[in-house]
């Protein structure tokens, strides 16, 4: 077999007077070109590896049927809607006659599929695009499918997966097509309202008026490795500045960066990803209740007394357990989740969804990271506006959803560069403060490491506030203290002790509920014993506060802090 008689014609001599056409050697549909290493690839090499390019890991793109196989429970999609009459509103000559062609072409009656299926076992409506349909154009009838899919969703009390891949509007269907941008997002705004989940998948490409309607309004967005994501093309940006744009500019790792979207996932994870997070949201909690929850509330421990300086040093020690460490204690299949859907992701805080004693709930964590590197990459935990802003994002998801909230809190304080000021750090602590005050489920906050001025109060406008035995708490770092009063940041030891900011000082000041014991200094190697204590009696708390009425919990947390 000759590979490169696969994709041209190969004129070859055959004698020194002669010249003749060599015919193709390779059986038609047996290889296929990869479009980004141009390499000839078996087509059953390519099926078995989710279509993507064994030799470049280029993501081929997906007839609408083959994602639904891939997708769908095997058996359960049922097709809605898939025959619609053509729509030619503004009469262009010719439309009809092409969207003929392409639907004898493709066997497809528009661009999009959609209908009902299950995922993972669990039922939900799934839309798929189809590029070859008109690269995926939204004109009037994909507009009226994904609504209709929708309304059906928003009346059976179903999730929505759609999977975009679009080139925007369709010309040809003006200023109709447009029209289906509002339409699909008023939709999406009624299911939205309903309390349901709509996940909105985006692969290559997806761009134009889709890009600025459905497909970014997922309560969770995925995205597939390298796809193409924009509102205006990059060769119009390009256009338009003068200038060369950088390189993996409006790609899927750039919208993950810039907080856009939630992850990035692999093609043969998607189904594993939409199941768990359609299970997290639309199944019935397991009820795991452990009678002895309230007897390890009732724990009595009598703390070694340490000065408040050695614990200053305890909060900080390199071997201390930071919030990332805690997650496989506490939590099983935790979901990461980033951006702030505004200007980027902060990795300084970590969020999403997990699994605490067979429920569901959400988990923030201002993480520090562990050793040098990691605390570079982590900025040491002090959180960006971003990092506020996507916690409190996913905090208010977590109230629609009505998933308790869990955040691990240990910052020496909110990040104060120029950058924080230009993007509006005290807006976003403060919006936190505010928003956490009323937000519609329990909240439970855990100083674990240090509790630094307002960068830790914007996690802790808890239903209850708890601290871990050689955690810290305080207005400002003990150096910033003395700085500040004393003009002199060599006297950090003696601010501490003034200070008042050890768990048992506040215990004692009323501005915690419950101080978590740690027999020995906590570190990475020694977390089990502490971390069956922790486990319990965070029980207890989701046991008492799931419990309360609105009402009741609203009113508790307001007067916890207006009688401070």
């Amino acid at each position: 077999m000759k590979l490169k008689y696969a994709f041209k014609r190969t004129i070859t001599n055959s004698s020194a007077s002669a010249r003749q056409e060599t015919k193709p050697e390779v059986p038609d549909g047996m290889l296929k070109k990869c479009n980004a290493c141009k390499g000839a690839v078996f087509v059953d090499e390519v099926k078995k590896n989710n279509y993507i390019c064994p030799h470049c890991g280029n993501y081929f793109r997906i007839h609408a049927r083959r994602r639904i196989e891939m997708i769908a429970d095997e058996g359960t999609f049922e097709e809605w809607d898939s025959v619609m009459p053509i729509s030619n509103p503004l009469s262009y000559k010719g439309y009809p006659d092409k969207v003929k062609k392409l639907q004898e072409k493709t066997g497809l009656d528009e661009a999009i599929v959609t209908g009902r299926a299950k995922i993972g076992g669990v039922s939900a409506v799934l839309g798929v695009c189809d590029s070859r349909f008109l690269m995926a154009s939204m004109g009037e009838n994909v507009g009226e499918k994904i609504v209709r899919a929708v309304e059906k969703a928003t009346e059976e009390r179903l999730p929505v997966v759609l999977f975009a891949c679009s080139g925007g509007a369709r010309m040809q269907e003006g200023i109709v097509s447009l029209m289906q941008m509002a339409k699909t997002s008023a939709a999406l705004k009624r299911h939205s309202d309903a309390g349901l989940l709509y996940i909105s998948v985006l692969t290559n490409p997806t761009t134009g008026g889709v890009t600025a309607s459905f497909a970014m309004l997922g309560d969770i967005i995925l995205a597939e490795p390298g796809a193409l994501i924009g509102f205006a093309g990059p060769r119009v940006i390009e256009q338009t500045i003068r200038q060369k744009l950088p390189k993996g500019f409006q790609k899927s790792e750039f919208l993950l960066e810039h907080g856009f979207i939630d992850q990035i996932v692999e093609r043969k994870d998607m189904k594993e990803t939409l199941a768990q997070l359609l299970k997290m949201h639309c199944e019935n909690a397991a009820d795991n209740r452990d009678e002895k929850a309230e007897q390890a509330n009732k724990e009595s421990y009598s703390p070694a007394k340490k000065s408040a300086w050695e614990h200053v040093l305890l909060a900080r020690s390199k071997e201390r357990p930071t919030g990332k460490d805690y997650i496989p204690w506490l939590f099983d299949h935790f979901l990461e989740l980033h951006g702030d859907r505004l200007f980027g992701d902060d990795s300084a805080l970590i969020g999403g969804i997990a699994y605490f004693d067979g429920k569901p709930v959400t988990v923030i964590i201002q993480e520090k990271g562990n050793g040098t590197k990691e605390n570079i990459a982590y900025n040491f935990g002090m959180v960006s506006p971003e990092g506020y802003r996507k916690s409190l994002r996913l905090m208010k998801q977590a109230e629609k959803f009505g998933r308790p909230v869990i955040c691990l809190v240990d910052t020496p304080g909110a990040f104060c560069g120029l950058e924080a000021e230009e993007r509006g750090q005290g807006e976003a602590i403060a919006r936190n403060l505010f928003e956490l005050s009323g937000l519609k489920v329990p909240i439970l906050s855990i100083v674990i490491g240090e509790g630094g001025s307002g960068g830790a109060l914007a996690l802790a406008v808890g239903d209850e506030v708890w601290m871990m035995e050689n955690s810290i708490y305080s207005i400002l770092s003990p150096e910033g203290f003395a700085t500040i009063l004393w003009k002199d940041s060599t006297k950090a030891k003696e601010a501490a002790e003034v200070m008042k900011l050890t768990a048992s000082d506040l215990k004692d000041l009323g501005m915690i509920e419950q101080i978590i014991p740690e027999k020995e200094p906590l570190t990475r190697e020694n977390m089990m014993e502490t971390m069956e204590v922790l486990e319990k009696r965070v029980r207890g708390f989701l046991d008492t506060y799931c419990a309360y009425d609105l009402e009741k919990l609203l009113n508790k947390r307001y007067n916890r802090f207006r009688n401070l």
